[in-house]
């Protein structure tokens, strides 16, 4: 199976003061750090190979999570010593990389049970295709109010799916993409942009999965709520959801 690269390396300012401590990843989230959901839910869908592209507070990852026995796996940690982005990271783990028939790459800070091997798929079908991204709907983040022509109101929709698909910060790529990223910067404002501009970048739409970025303490509260009521992640856990305070 092919490795899975998790971007861990940012400092998760909007999470403080639960990062002042340690890395965005390690934040739990109904009892558990969010990059062991995530690991967890790669291994149920077969991947046991992990690199962990590392810098805020790297050391308490490598503490934590150690070799990956505990949870099963195997990982690997390439450490950056200056902020180099999400494109930076991924290109500075070139030397593990670049030999791979393709790898995984997901951003550290969102738990989601969508089916990577989708991804995988896309990419193998298109040999002009070097990179396929995770679409999600985009979810309001306010209740919509619905009212008529004479603006009288109807209803109440609480936080609506909207008609808009938005990356959901997971993708699949050939080793080619190397090529695109730049030594520092994000891979969404230089990488992205020119591989969608030459015909090489690919999506696909995830309907109905679960999917929370968590960027702030409120994300974490209603994550939790969420996670608690998932047949999926008390599976994935192998333990009753845990609900700790803030």
């Amino acid at each position: 199976m092919a490795k899975v690269v998790i971007l861990a390396g940012g400092f998760g300012k909007r999470l403080r003061p639960l990062t002042i401590d340690r890395p965005k990843p390690l934040v739990e989230v109904a009892g558990r750090p969010i990059i062991e959901w995530q690991i967890l839910h790669f291994r149920s869908l077969g991947y046991t190979d992990f690199v962990i592209l590392a810098g805020y507070k790297w050391e308490k990852l490598v503490e934590h999570l150690g070799s990956g026995r505990r949870l099963g796996v195997k990982i690997a940690y390439v450490v950056e010593d200056e902020p180099l982005g999400t494109g930076g990271a991924i290109k500075n783990a070139s030397h593990i990389l670049a030999s791979e028939d393709h790898f995984i790459v997901v951003n550290g800070d969102i738990i989601t049970n969508l089916d990577v091997n989708r991804l995988v798929e896309r990419l193998k079908a298109d040999r002009q295709v070097i990179g396929v991204i995770a679409l999600v709907p985009l979810r309001s983040p306010y209740g919509i109010v619905e009212v008529d022509a004479d603006d009288k109101i109807l209803k109440f929709i609480e936080k609506p799916t909207l008609d808009y698909w938005i990356n959901a910060g997971v993708y699949a790529f050939k080793p080619e993409v190397l090529e695109w990223l730049p030594e520092k910067g994000d891979i969404e404002r230089k990488g992205f942009p020119e591989l969608a501009e030459h015909g090489r970048l690919m999506g696909v739409r995830f309907h109905e999965v679960f999917w929370r970025s968590i960027d702030t303490i409120k994300d974490v509260e209603e994550a939790a709520r969420q996670l608690q009521r998932m047949k999926w992640a008390k599976e994935l856990s192998g333990s009753e959801i845990q609900m700790r305070s803030i």
